[in-house]
């Protein structure tokens, strides 16, 4: 027993700085496709409230679409199809070959714009939940449209939102774990492999698990105290 737990350690013979990189990594590829998620997801929810309808009618297009499909099929056409895509841009261009697309940037981008998808969804309902007498009232002052999100808007919508966002981070760590099958050597990757080489299997996974259960309860933390913060100065920061 000593000489399995001794796999996961930092020696010659351990995995343990394996895993650890691959941990990052996984936290890497889950900051960059949530940010893009957020970026995107920012516009979406945009276009869906204040959009003209043909905007509004692309953005439930997205949603659904995005909704609908298997994650793990958006992430393959990143990946499989990013490469013809860039191998057709890259000829067209007259540039020297061979072109291939990176196992981040398809993970990222297509776990990014699942992840918008329902992102968008949270935002949406969070800027409905802002009183519209409130949003009047900034109008009647005098409020610009930049000023009233600035100051109106986007503090009251970020204390709804702020829980929602934190489960759809949880969301994307979980997801990222799809992104193994492009070859990227992150959290799942990296213990398939420990565990086809040592035939230690059920070690390594529990492993990986520990590694995602780590990652997931630490950020937690970090949105509970973002909605503690969040809650300064309103009503329910006292209950």
């Amino acid at each position: 027993m000593s000489g399995d737990i001794a796999l996961l350690g930092f020696g010659p013979n351990g995995w343990g700085l394996a895993l650890a990189r691959a941990g990052l990594m996984t936290l890497y590829v889950s900051a960059a496709a949530f940010l893009c998620g957020v970026a995107l997801g920012t516009l979406v929810a945009w276009a869906r409230v204040a959009g003209n309808w043909p905007l509004r009618t692309l953005a439930e297009i997205y949603v659904t679409i995005f909704r609908g499909v298997p994650d793990i099929l958006v992430i393959y056409l990143f990946y499989f199809g990013g490469r013809q895509v860039v191998t057709v841009i890259g000829t067209a261009l007259g540039l020297p070959g061979p072109f291939d697309i990176s196992g981040f940037v398809a993970g990222m981008l297509a776990i990014g714009l699942i992840s918008a998808a329902s992102q968008s969804e949270v935002l949406r309902g969070a800027y409905q939940a802002v009183p519209k007498g409130t949003i009047e009232a900034g109008r009647v002052s005098g409020m610009t449209q930049f000023i009233l999100f600035r100051r109106i808007i986007a503090p009251q919508a970020m204390v709804t939102a702020i829980p929602g966002m934190g489960n759809q981070w949880q969301s994307v760590v979980k997801e990222s774990a799809l992104v193994s099958v492009t070859g990227l050597v992150e959290t799942m990757r990296q213990v398939s492999v420990a565990a086809g080489t040592t035939q230690e299997h059920f070690l390594f996974y529990a492993a990986g698990a520990g590694v995602y259960l780590v990652i997931t309860t630490l950020s937690d933390q970090v949105f509970r105290l973002a909605e503690k913060r969040s809650l300064r100065g309103h009503e329910q920061g006292g209950i």
